[in-house]
């Protein structure tokens, strides 16, 4: 199969995005999206762990909307594991990573995503390449170009949203 014909059917996003967690929260949150990263990352604050029906899980609180504490969202999840994490500044950090279902342009599918304090970054929400592969191209010259409509019928995620 050529190249071309391989990337034809694939939707084209821009270089930020609307995107929603379904099980999650009603409002959609902007997303960098950023092949450079591996790895997903999502703005948590407040981060505990806790053992639930003997597996570790952990809380913390979610503001989605930038440079905003409200709404908050208090969230719980199964950590699926603990990884150390470079930033964009080179250091390591060790990082919970927990999966949660994300809709980008009507696509829901199941992403890992690692919980880090974002407060000083531009965007809560980052999409890195394991996320991002296979499913669309990215056109660094736009923005926004993806549908905002939640996709239907989605599947539970093992994310809970506890408002406070």
């Amino acid at each position: 199969m050529s190249t071309a014909k391989k990337f034809q059917n694939q939707k084209v996003i821009g270089w930020r995005e609307w995107v929603t967690f379904p099980d999650l929260l009603s409002e959609p949150i902007k997303a960098k999206i950023d092949s450079g990263a591996r790895t997903s990352a999502i703005h948590a604050i407040h981060i505990q762990t806790f053992m639930e029906r003997g597996a570790p899980h952990v809380s913390f609180v979610l503001y989605p909307m930038q440079r905003r504490r409200e709404p908050a969202v208090n969230c719980i999840a199964e950590i699926r594991d603990e990884r150390e994490v470079t930033s964009s500044t080179g250091h390591s950090h060790p990082r919970y990573v927990i999966e949660i279902n994300v809709c980008l342009g009507g696509t829901t599918w199941p992403i890992e995503v690692t919980l880090a304090d974002r407060g000083l970054m531009g965007f809560r929400l980052l999409l890195g390449r394991q996320a991002l592969k296979g499913r669309f191209l990215i056109d660094p010259n736009r923005s926004f170009i993806a549908n905002r409509k939640r996709a239907e019928g989605t599947t539970k995620s093992t994310i809970e949203r506890r408002d406070s």
